[in-house]
């Protein structure tokens, strides 16, 4: 079969031959039928992130939705034919095993969770990274509820779907964007308005501040903007490194904590919501042919929301 390997840094995806997976003891092969391209794949690329990758070549592709194609011993649960997805941590295929970016992908059983009828592929490749890791932040970590008022810093692809998730449980939500372009897209997703930075919500008392840019600056503002005794939850990773008012982080009782990725219980609330039809990732089909370029666009910042390579 044909898979986009990594090979080194600073060189892009290369297209390879490799044999077709056999599952071993505990193990699925899962016929990818939709697969996200992410910026940790970009980190791999440009060196950010491959001390992560146990392997060269390795097939990348973390974002993975497909149906099971075959079954090996002692597994349980699954069957030929269901359709399923695998929610992004490590280890997880594309990060610690070859990934998604091919025709098929070999996964532990222990990995995989069903995904519900009438859920699209391209829909629940991004709910297991981006929606998942969104719903972890807003929900399990920032414990929004109904009747809060929610700052969300950046309406990209973790940004917009936790719009989503905050409206839907109910809270009051408050975007902070650069890009004005994205503007009209965060209220239509139900955010009551939309500013270029989170101090201009100082007024408003927000409960919880969720940043998913994390630039430092973003961060700073976050702390300065949240009411007292609020939280702040850190998800973006723009910059490494920021400096923070500790006066205000202390004398003001704040809760600063970070937030990464998810669980398989989060993964499988999102993909609840996407069958209800409340959440929607901002997302956008390409061919499996169209991986390696994909992955550069993302790297120019051409891309606004989330590329999914789909499979017929």
């Amino acid at each position: 079969m044909k898979a986009w390997q990594f090979v080194t840094e600073n060189h892009p995806l290369e297209l390879h031959d490799v044999p077709d997976p056999v599952p071993g003891p505990g193990e699925l092969v899962l016929d990818v039928k939709g697969a996200g391209i992410c910026h940790s794949d970009v980190g791999f690329l440009d060196g950010t992130l491959s001390g992560l990758l146990p392997k060269r070549p390795i097939t990348l592709g973390h974002e993975i939705a497909g149906v099971v194609s075959a079954v090996g011993p002692e597994v349980t649960g699954f069957a030929v034919g269901q359709r399923v997805a695998i929610p992004c941590d490590i280890p997880t295929p594309g990060t610690s095993l070859d990934g998604g970016f091919a025709e098929k992908v070999l996964t532990p059983a222990r990995f995989v969770i069903q995904v519900p009828e009438g859920v699209p592929f391209d829909q629940a490749a991004a709910a297991t990274d981006a929606g998942m890791t969104a719903y972890h932040a807003a929900i399990t970590v920032g414990g929004v509820k109904a009747g809060d008022k929610v700052g969300i810093i950046g309406l990209g692809g973790l940004g917009s779907l936790a719009v989503q998730v905050c409206v839907g449980a109910g809270a009051e939500v408050y975007a902070a964007e650069i890009n004005e372009k994205v503007w009209d897209l965060g209220t239509e997703l139900g955010a009551t308005a939309v500013a270029k930075d989170i101090r201009e919500f100082a007024d408003k008392d927000l409960d919880v501040i969720i940043d998913y840019a994390g630039f430092g600056t973003t961060t700073a503002g976050a702390i300065e903007t949240v009411r007292p005794d609020g939280k702040v939850v850190q998800v973006g990773l723009g910059r490494p490194e920021g400096t923070l008012n500790l006066q205000r982080l202390t004398l003001s009782r704040l809760t600063l904590v970070g937030s990464q990725a998810g669980t398989q219980e989060d993964c499988a609330a999102v993909l609840k919501l996407i069958s209800e039809g409340k959440l929607r990732a901002n997302v956008t089909n390409i061919s499996f042919d169209e991986i390696g370029e994909g992955v550069q666009k993302l790297e120019r910042g051409e891309v606004i929301g989330r590329l999914v390579a789909v499979r017929q």
